[in-house]
C-alpha cells in the first residue's frame, strides 16, 4: 500500500516536468505556442537590427556600440524568459493531503489547515490554484501564456527581468529603426541597406510595430509587477480583494524577498535569491 502511494505521488509530482522530472515545464499547447512565438519575435528583431540596420551603417562606432547593447539586452531577455518558463514557480506538493501524508506531517488534533479539493494538497497561506498548471502556487500572481508558466514566489524575479529587458530592447530598436529611416531618406535609399528599398521599408515598419506593441505591453506588466512587490500583494489577491491575513513586509523587505540583497545580481537572470523554506501550512484562526 505504501509503495503504491509513493508511485502515485511521484507520478503526480512529475506531471509538469520534463527531462526525467528534472526540469519544470507546463505541458500546455497554447502556452508552448506563445513561448515559441515570443522567441520568434525576438529573433526577427535580432535579424532586422543586425542585417538591415547595423551592418550596412557607415559609422563603425555607431555600429559596434549599438550591436553590443542590443545583443546583450536580447540575450538577457531570452535568458530571463527561459528561467521564468522552466522554473518551478512555487508549486505545492500535489496530493499531500491524504490521510497517510497528514499523519506523517505530525498534525495534532485540533490543528487547522486548508485542503485544495482540485489538486488534493494542503494549501499554504497566500497560495492559489492554477487551472492550467493544475497545482497550487505559493504567492501566485497570475498565469502568463507568453512564458507558459505561472508567476509565483520562485520565478517572479525572472519575470520582472524579462519584462524589463524586452521593454529596453523594444525602445532601443524603435530608436534604431527611426534613425535608419532618416538615414535612408537622406541618402535617397542609396547604400543604406543590403535589401531593396521596398523590402527595407516593410522590414523596418514591422520592426517598429512589433517594438511598439512589446514596449507598451511589457512596460504595463513591469509596472504591475513592481506595484505588486511594492505593496506586498499579488495580482490575484488584488483582483479578489482578499483581506490581508498575513503580516505585510516593508517595501524594501518586499523587494529583498523577490530579488535578494541589493547587488548587480538583481539584474542577472542566472542568480536565484536565497529564501527560507516555507513549511507552515496553517492559518491563524
Amino acid at each position: 500500500m505504501e509503495y503504491e502511494y509513493m508511485l502515485m505521488r511521484n507520478e503526480k509530482e512529475t506531471q509538469n516536468r520534463c527531462c526525467g522530472g528534472r526540469v519544470w515545464c507546463v505541458q500546455d499547447i497554447c502556452g508552448i505556442i506563445c513561448a515559441v512565438l515570443t522567441w520568434g519575435l525576438i529573433l526577427y528583431a535580432e535579424f532586422v537590427v543586425t542585417m538591415v540596420i547595423l551592418l550596412p551603417h557607415p559609422y563603425k562606432a555607431y555600429r559596434y556600440i549599438n550591436f553590443i547593447i542590443f545583443n546583450t539586452g536580447s540575450f538577457l531577455a531570452f535568458a530571463s524568459h527561459l528561467r521564468t518558463m522552466l522554473s518551478d514557480p512555487g508549486a505545492v506538493p500535489k496530493g499531500n493531503a491524504t490521510k497517510e501524508m497528514i499523519q506523517q506531517l505530525g498534525y495534532q488534533e485540533g490543528q487547522v489547515f486548508f485542503k485544495c479539493p482540485k489538486c488534493c494538497s494542503i494549501k499554504p497561506e497566500r497560495a492559489h490554484h492554477c487551472s492550467v498548471c493544475q497545482r497550487c502556487i505559493r504567492k501566485m500572481d497570475h498565469h502568463c501564456p507568453w512564458i507558459n508558466n505561472c508567476v509565483g514566489e520562485n520565478n517572479q524575479k525572472f519575470f520582472v527581468l524579462f519584462t524589463f529587458y524586452i521593454a529596453f530592447i523594444s525602445i532601443h530598436s524603435i530608436f534604431l529603426a527611426v534613425n535608419q529611416f532618416c538615414l535612408c531618406i537622406k541618402n535617397e535609399w542609396r547604400e543604406c541597406s543590403n535589401y531593396s528599398p521596398p523590402a527595407t521599408v516593410i522590414l523596418l515598419l514591422f520592426l517598429i510595430l512589433e517594438a511598439l506593441l512589446f514596449a507598451v505591453f511589457t512596460m504595463i506588466m513591469l509596472g504591475t509587477q513592481l506595484n505588486a512587490i511594492w505593496t506586498d500583494e499579488t495580482g490575484i489577491e488584488q483582483l479578489k480583494k482578499e483581506e490581508a491575513r498575513w503580516v505585510k513586509k516593508s517595501r524594501w523587505k518586499s523587494f529583498q524577498a523577490v530579488f535578494g540583497h541589493f547587488s548587480l545580481a538583481w539584474f542577472s537572470p542566472f542568480t536565484q535569491p536565497l529564501r527560507a523554506k516555507h513549511e507552515n501550512y496553517l492559518y491563524s484562526v
